[in-house]
């Protein structure tokens, strides 16, 4: 088992789609860890994933209050858009806005 070096902190995350001039929720996303696949067969890139939900209505939200996994290189990787290259997921540090997606959350997931 490859054991990453590099992992996601728990915490609320906005996705490089974020809209600022949107609701604060869009593309808002709760980390909740990361998940080891227990079968050796798997692909390689989904060892190990992330363990995550929306903090917006989405399609997996609509289905039972899912979960999201995705491959942890792929949450970890950079995004080249319009000639710049920034992190795909990029963590919230603002206390008032994290205290905003607790209370969406809250609502959500309750």
């Amino acid at each position: 088992m490859k054991i990453p070096t590099k992992v996601p902190e728990s915490g609320f995350y906005y996705h490089y789609k974020h809209d600022l001039s949107g609701p604060i929720n869009n593309y808002a996303y709760e980390v909740v860890g990361v998940g080891c696949h227990t079968e050796d067969d798997c692909r390689a890139e989904d060892t190990n994933m992330v363990v995550y939900r929306p903090l917006y209505e989405s399609s997996v939200y609509k289905a039972g209050k899912l979960f999201d996994l995705r491959p942890l290189d792929m949450w970890m990787g950079n995004i080249s858009k319009d000639g710049k290259t920034f992190p795909r997921f990029s963590k919230i540090i603002d206390s008032l806005i994290i205290a905003k997606l607790e209370e969406i959350k809250n609502q959500m997931y309750s």
